[in-house]
């Protein structure tokens, strides 16, 4: 079994770029901050880990996330190598996106949107009613990745 649950923050905007075919495919690219549980002396405090979304997902990824929102990810690792310009093998671990949800409301994502330095705004999905749940955004229910 492979399967991977994370929740943290986006540490950078998503990169988006679609396959050159005759149905474009959108892929994502983006890493999240994942916090450790137990934290020691002289080791970092989070996990950054790279996350890749195809299709209708990465489209979505790229409409409403942005540096610095809290996202909560369920999916597969991946590993990969490549030989670089230089001749180098190199060796890629990714998380493959199958589940990409909205981990907090509007405003709590706006009041730590300063403290990562948001560059470019993106729409945002309501604020929750009060009742611990966020309401879809407008316009979107034809788009999400799922039913």
């Amino acid at each position: 079994m492979n399967k991977v649950i994370l929740m943290g923050r986006l540490t950078r905007d998503p990169e988006v770029r679609y396959s050159q075919s005759d149905n474009p495919l959108a892929v994502a690219r983006f890493s999240v901050a994942v916090d450790r549980r137990f934290k020691r002396d002289g080791e970092a405090d989070a996990d950054f880990i790279n996350c890749v979304a195809f299709g209708k997902q990465g489209e979505f990824m790229e409409k409403y996330f942005h540096k610095g929102m809290k996202a909560a990810i369920v999916g597969r690792i991946q590993t990969g190598s490549y030989t670089n310009k230089d001749g180098v093998k190199v060796y890629t671990t990714d998380v493959v996106c199958e589940e990409i949800e909205f981990a907090e409301s509007k405003s709590a994502s706006e009041s730590n949107a300063g403290a990562f330095n948001q560059s470019t705004p993106s729409p945002q999905p309501k604020a929750d009613a009060g009742d611990g749940f966020m309401d879809i955004p407008d316009g979107i229910d034809e788009e999400l990745p799922f039913n």
